[in-house]
């Protein structure tokens, strides 16, 4: 397995003076994942949780929905190929192979197309905001009566609390992080890695393997920026809030009003914009 974290010797220049130190760097590596045995995916990650992320990108994508529908997810040996290709290459821990239930049927889309994720950016130019609405299995709750109803103060309070259990990025200043909160702002899960949709995608992918999916009573916080993928992941996953630290996408938001979603960006301070579905939110008197 990769580590989280690589020591790397630098030139420090401060104030006019020049020393050498080591730095702590958040360590990122390509992960190939696979869908019986054939290669579907490949992002550049922070080792770490490559399970989980493989199972919560199979949500995002549609291929599953229930812990029952997953079999088993190994790490493929001779990654590397050996020598003189004899098969026998040392296990790089950087491929996946996912193997799905008995009788789980795959989606024409997983078979059609082979992606590329990067880091920074998730699956550009995906589907169509129509797309997502139907292939979700988790609806979102849309009417007045939702049983979700979450205080502007709690959201306030919940970038604080990111931060706080970010241990990784205390040492690197590097990685991205997800949470999952109830509604009442208890941390329920937390996530780090370089890229923000993988982040998503462990604690997604960690949810599934528990046998906790649909997320429909919880808060997705993430410390960027809400892109159309990440909006995407929440939906898909049943989760009816997501909250960020800085901006939404114009598609996250068209993607938010079309599903329920309820969608918090700038939230700094007691501050923060509610774009779409402001019916959760404990407003007194506010216009939803």
């Amino acid at each position: 397995m990769g580590r989280v974290t690589e020591r790397r010797r630098v030139i420090r220049i401060r104030d006019g003076v020049v020393s050498t130190r080591p730095d702590t760097l958040v360590a990122e590596e390509p992960l190939e994942i696979r869908l019986g045995g054939k290669p579907l995916a490949i992002t550049m990650r922070t080792p770490g949780d490559d399970f989980a992320l493989a199972a919560g990108f199979l949500v995002s994508e549609g291929v599953l929905a229930r812990a029952d529908e997953l079999a088993h997810i190994v790490y493929c040996a001779g990654a590397t190929g050996g020598e003189a290709g004899n098969g026998e290459g040392a296990n790089t821990y950087n491929v996946v192979d996912v193997r799905l239930a008995d009788g789980v049927p795959v989606p024409d889309i997983t078979l059609e197309r082979n992606v590329y994720t990067t880091s920074s950016c998730g699956l550009c130019g995906k589907a169509s905001l129509d797309a997502v609405r139907t292939r979700t299995r988790w609806p979102l709750d849309t009417g007045p009566d939702t049983p979700v109803r979450i205080e502007p103060a709690t959201l306030a309070a919940l970038p604080d609390r990111l931060r706080a259990a970010q241990r990784v990025f205390e040492r690197t200043g590097g990685l991205h992080a997800a949470a999952l909160f109830t509604a009442d702002g208890e941390l329920l899960d937390i996530r780090e890695d370089v890229g923000r949709h993988n982040a998503v995608d462990k604690i997604i992918g960690r949810a599934l393997q528990e046998g906790r999916l649909p997320l429909s009573s919880s808060v997705l916080m993430v410390s960027g920026r809400a892109s159309f993928e990440l909006a995407q992941k929440a939906v898909m996953a049943g989760i009816p809030v997501l909250a960020a630290v800085s901006a939404p996408s114009s598609l996250a938001v068209d993607l938010a009003a079309e599903t329920g979603l309820t969608l918090i960006g700038f939230l700094r301070g007691s501050s923060m914009n509610v774009y779409a579905g402001a019916h959760r939110l404990a407003l007194d008197g506010a216009a939803g």
